[in-house]
């Protein structure tokens, strides 16, 4: 396996490294092309890979970087990252020219274009979250405050909804007393 010399995952490579990261990128024996490929070959949670999705807001390319176990809601990405225009899946080749990665190792870092992206809000879920890291075989480690900062993205409860709604677990929250009266 000689993944990690590919000039798609140095590039990967050289955006962790220069936020201070490191090589965290990890070769895989078996592919990491789907989201369910990814969590069998990290044995971790459908949820905690995160998948890079390409659109087109009218001519600007944009990313969603959604939960394994969530789906798009491309229709919302538009609101969110405040631009105008039609919501389009590009061709696989076009998908290259503007990320520098081929469908299935869209990396959220190391791209050869700067593009607006959105963050799927329910990746908070988990303190250890997967990504492409520029190839099929390729991941990186990451938490969620660290994909945040290297992507400059914005994060959103709309971009996407749970594939199993009864499946995902949601972390429970402390319930404030502060708007409680005290007698």
């Amino acid at each position: 396996m000689a993944f990690k010399t590919k000039k798609s995952v140095q590039r990967v490579i050289a955006a962790l490294k220069a936020a201070g990261l490191g090589d965290r990128v990890v070769e895989l024996t078996a592919t990491a092309k789907t989201a369910e490929d990814a969590a069998r070959a990290v044995d971790a949670k459908l949820g905690q890979i995160v998948k890079s999705l390409t659109f087109r807001i009218g001519d600007q390319p944009v990313l969603a970087l959604i939960a394994g176990d969530h789906t798009c809601n491309s229709e919302a990405l538009p609101r969110v990252l405040n631009l105008e225009g039609k919501v389009t899946k590009p061709q696989a080749q076009r998908v290259k020219d503007v990320t520098g990665f081929t469908i299935g190792g869209v990396s959220p870092v190391g791209l050869v274009n700067d593009m607006p992206i959105a963050i799927d809000a329910s990746l908070r879920r988990f303190d250890q979250l997967f990504a492409a890291a520029g190839h099929p075989h390729c991941l990186f480690p990451v938490s969620f405050d660290e994909l945040k900062r290297l992507t400059g993205g914005i994060v959103s409860y709309n971009i996407a909804e749970a594939i199993d709604p009864d499946a995902v677990e949601m972390p429970r929250f402390q319930r404030s007393r502060t708007f409680m009266k005290n007698d």
